[in-house]
């Protein structure tokens, strides 16, 4: 994601070397409206010069106006934003509708200034991942990765998010969630109180005023292509995670003048978006850890079988679910896990991430002894940093209005039995992070997009389109379809690592900079120098 899906799940280890992918940033006690005193207004047309450095003029562009401002306070620390230029994007809330007459929303904008003395004249904007992350946020894993190296870095948090305003974020959700872990995941009641607890976000949030149907990929575009506009930028690069390169595809299609090179990394065709291809991720994602797991002595003769193994016991656990309880930090008392056959799936789908221990989890598991995999999922949902950071008004916008209008329950079904034939209906019947989705959004009720939200990407942008071999969010697979349509691309998969493969691996951060540096030849030569992780043995 960050994940493809309402959070329903964020995992959590004890020892996690990743730089956070879902920070979900601002605690917007600073609105996206506050402006500076005493600025310079400047014609659309205008750009920065030496004296101007992006982001310190106030410039309009499209139905748009760029102003700058004090950063956006953020729910964890990002010490970047201190050397960054910061300010506002006031933008229509529903252009199709309204256009510059209606409502206006603003979004934060950070610019992260390169680390070279003399950076290049195209930067790069980052889209984030969700639906319903905050692109503030996500600055971290950005400069951890070298991204800024030679050019500057461009975060904007998309409508709704945490630091725009208004936010569509709804804590009621993250609480159910938490709540949730307790009961069993595939029962018809945990379907109802799902849903209330997504129709209770939703009237919130229309009471609030919000057009809940304006969130969505169409609006996103535009603000994007405003954004560039009133920041005076001839030409840009564009660099996009998980949901993000949903995003960036749509933006290529929709407004791809200006656009220099495109990078997605954990990609999600808008022609593919929805619960049946989350079947196939986890398939392809799973079978490329028991693989792996296969080829290594030890790992194999610790754990034969390990893909049988696993399939046996979603199939028993959704006959007889195992229940124990466990200690999370911050909480008074132990919380009670239920693992059924589909919360081991929805386990397995973010425990991708840390491969290593998954053997060793799942042969606990077939032992009697659950708690290890019980603490990593208590852990992530009871965090405070599950609660009141991601946009379910911007997630479920796209889900119900993108998705779900276009693909039925029984698509998602078909898709499941494709993927995982031994699994009962119950589980198929609720996709692996997307569970209950088709019931949450005839709650939702927004009118479907055009049809041409489906539509394939076809572009001759130079693009880097990359994915993760262990990736159980997103398909591996999805790289080589979006390639297809993208005549100017360069597909690669980075084996042994999971969903985003920018957080996790050194090699993809070197391919990507160099993307940026020369978009139709990055240097690939990193990858014949990847091993498998060494899988934990246990006793």
């Amino acid at each position: 994601m960050t994940s493809l899906r309402p959070p329903r799940t964020t995992l959590r280890a004890p020892r996690h070397r990743r730089a956070p992918r879902r920070l979900p940033a601002a605690l917007a006690g600073l609105t996206a409206g506050a402006l500076a005193a005493g600025l310079v207004a400047a014609p659309a047309h205008a750009a920065s010069g030496p004296t101007a450095p992006l982001g310190t003029v106030a410039r309009t562009g499209g139905h748009s106006r760029f102003v700058p401002g004090p950063c956006p306070r953020t729910a964890d620390p990002v010490p970047a934003l201190k050397d960054a230029h910061c300010g506002t994007l006031t933008v229509p809330e529903n252009r199709d509708r309204h256009g510059n007459r209606g409502r206006k929303i603003t979004l934060a904008v950070a610019i992260v200034p390169a680390l070279a003395k003399r950076a290049a004249g195209d930067p790069i904007v980052w889209f984030a991942g969700g639906p319903g992350d905050d692109a503030v946020s996500e600055i971290p894993m950005a400069l951890a990765g070298g991204l800024n190296r030679d050019r500057d870095l461009i975060f904007m948090s998309q409508r709704g998010t945490y630091s725009a305003e208004p936010e569509l974020t709804c804590p009621n959700i993250d609480r159910f969630n938490a709540r949730a872990l307790g009961l069993v995941s595939g029962a018809p009641s945990t379907g109802r109180l799902h849903v209330r607890a997504t129709r209770e976000c939703r009237d919130r949030l229309a009471r609030r005023g919000a057009d809940l149907g304006a969130y969505d990929d169409t609006e996103s575009a535009a603000d994007y292509a405003d954004l560039r506009k009133a920041l005076g930028i001839r030409r840009w690069n564009v660099f996009g995670i998980s949901y993000g390169t949903e995003l960036a595809l749509q933006y290529m299609r929709l407004h791809p003048e200006g656009i220099r090179s495109v990078g997605i990394d954990g990609v999600l065709p808008p022609s593919l978006a929805g619960g049946a291809v989350t079947w196939k991720a986890a398939r392809e994602g799973f079978d490329g850890i028991f693989r792996a797991c296969a080829e290594q002595p030890a790992c194999n003769t610790r754990y034969p079988h390990l893909k049988d193994t696993f399939e046996r016991l979603v199939v028993d656990l959704e006959a007889r679910p195992a229940s124990t309880t466990v200690a999370v930090p911050g909480q008074p008392a132990p919380v009670k896990v239920v693992i059924d056959g589909g919360t081991l799936v929805t386990w397995l789908t973010f425990a991708s991430h840390l491969a290593e221990g998954v053997p060793r989890s799942i042969d606990e598991l077939a032992h009697g002894d659950p708690r290890r995999i019980a603490e990593q999922l208590a852990g992530g949902k009871y965090s405070p940093a599950a609660v009141g950071r991601v946009s379910h008004g911007l997630a479920f916008g796209v889900f119900c209005s993108q998705w779900t209008p276009y693909e039925s329950e029984a698509d998602v079904i078909r898709a499941g039995r494709r993927a995982f034939p031994s699994f009962p209906r119950s589980i198929l019947a609720n996709a692996p992070q997307l569970a209950w989705l088709h019931q949450d959004c005839r709650a939702w009720d927004v009118p479907p997009a055009d049809p041409s939200i489906r539509a394939k990407t076809s572009s001759d942008i130079p693009t880097l389109v990359l994915s993760g071999g262990f990736d159980s969010q997103t398909a591996p697979s999805n790289g080589a379809y979006a390639g297809r349509t993208l005549s100017r691309s360069t597909v690669v998969t980075v084996p042994y690592v999971a969903h985003v493969v920018f957080a996790d691996s050194a090699c993809a951060q070197t391919m990507t900079v160099s993307f940026f540096e020369r978009p139709d030849a990055p240097d690939t030569g990193c990858l014949a120098g990847l091993r498998p992780p060494a899988f934990e043995i246990g006793t």
